[in-house]
């Protein structure tokens, strides 16, 4: 029997995401991108001058039963959603599953600008919208020559 991939192939994928990671760092990402690579609920990230924004794509989930907390520069959601399948009559056969059910949390690493202080979350259609303000020193500042 042919195995489809090699065990050595993942360990290069490791590297490869770490050499981005080291390379997007370096260009002033605003997150760790390992760590916004894969899971529910699937992640944007983005920045301004003013702010760190990130986007939870998490449809029907409760925004009570969702925790977001800043510790030591990493961005926390984590919460749980329900199983749709509770719905379904006594007996039902289930042929495929492709909705994630359970509790989950993903983390995003914030850059050192990022003000743990400053950060408002809202839960609008479906989305978590959390945005990190930047600290006030890291931005740049017009200084008068006297």
């Amino acid at each position: 029997m042919q195995q489809l991939f090699r065990p050595d192939v993942f360990r290069a994928f490791d590297r490869l995401w770490e050499q981005m990671d080291d390379a997007l760092r370096g260009a002033g990402a605003p997150a760790n991108l390992r760590s916004s690579s894969q899971g529910f609920p699937a992640l944007n990230v983005g920045s301004t001058d003013d702010a760190i924004e990130l986007v939870a794509f998490a449809p029907g989930l409760d925004p009570a039963t969702l925790d977001v907390t800043v510790d030591r520069g990493l961005l926390t959601i984590s919460g749980e959603r329900k199983s749709a399948l509770a719905e379904l009559p006594e007996g039902a056969a289930v042929y495929a599953r492709e909705r994630v059910a359970g509790k989950f949390r993903r983390a995003v690493e914030l850059p050192r600008d990022a003000d743990p202080d400053r950060v408002e979350a809202r839960y609008v259609d479906g989305c978590l919208r959390v945005t990190v303000r930047r600290k006030e020193s890291a931005k740049p500042r017009a200084i008068t020559v006297q």
